[in-house]
């Protein structure tokens, strides 16, 4: 907290609010300038790009723009900047009922040919308590299609409780080393396209996954975040228990 408080926007009207409650999910178009993701992409390739990489972003030099970036929040202040983005503090607010905190941030590449991540919720990799947390997915890319990997949801799964998770069952689509939602059927995903600026907020136990990009040239850039009730805490991982305020 930077000491000064000023009271967040309400980015979302009552639709919206019951939208989210009843489907898990809310597209909140153009919620962020092209000129802002813009720079911001070019300044992630900049710290990717020096000679040492900063330790905490460093990889293998040849992987250097496919490994997503952990928790950039934490270390950089242009990726807090984005974090603390008006219109998602704003709606988080308007769902929580009261301010929100950052625990984790992640910038994914997502180049022509990788892997999506198979259905899961993110409940399942984060547990909270109370449960309270919320993800904004911010789309860094003219158009993020089925073609290059857009994230699929299933609506209404996060009245489902948190499902089983087990091994990943198509290796040539989804990433192995996550794990995959059970006992539901996922057949009944559906896309979700955006556009560069769009931010898409989701449950913790929505079921949702991404799909390999088919595309030729076309990447598929994302700054995810995950956000919980500034009165929740994250359960069991350490790595993720200090909370970012959004003013």
């Amino acid at each position: 907290m930077n000491g000064i408080y000023t009271k967040p926007l309400t980015p979302l009207t009552e639709s919206q609010i019951e939208f989210f409650r009843e489907q898990g999910y809310i597209l909140f178009k153009k919620g962020m300038t092209e000129d802002l993701i813009d720079a911001f992409n070019g300044h992630i390739y900049d710290i990717r790009n020096q000679d040492p990489m900063p330790e905490w972003a460093s990889c293998d030099i040849n992987k250097r723009y496919s490994v997503r970036l952990f928790n950039p929040h934490k270390h950089d202040s242009f990726s807090r900047q984005l974090m603390k983005n008006a219109i998602v503090r704003g709606a988080l607010a308007q769902l929580m009922g009261k301010e929100a905190v950052c625990v984790q941030s992640m910038y994914f590449y997502k180049e022509p040919g990788s892997p999506g991540q198979a259905a899961h919720q993110d409940y399942y990799y984060i547990k909270n308590d109370p449960m309270t947390m919320i993800a904004a997915w911010t789309a860094m890319e003219e158009v993020i299609d089925v073609e290059n990997g857009c994230l699929w949801v299933m609506p209404g799964t996060h009245k489902l409780g948190l499902l089983p998770h087990g091994a990943v069952k198509n290796l040539e689509e989804h990433e192995s080393h996550t794990e995959e939602t059970e006992g539901v059927d996922t057949s009944r995903q559906i896309p979700v396209p955006m556009e560069k600026g769009d931010i898409l907020l989701f449950s913790e136990l929505l079921i949702h996954s991404s799909t390999k990009n088919r595309s030729v040239d076309r990447w598929r850039r994302s700054y995810v975040c995950h956000y919980i009730r500034e009165d929740s805490n994250v359960l069991h991982r350490e790595d993720l228990r200090q909370k970012f305020w959004l003013y």
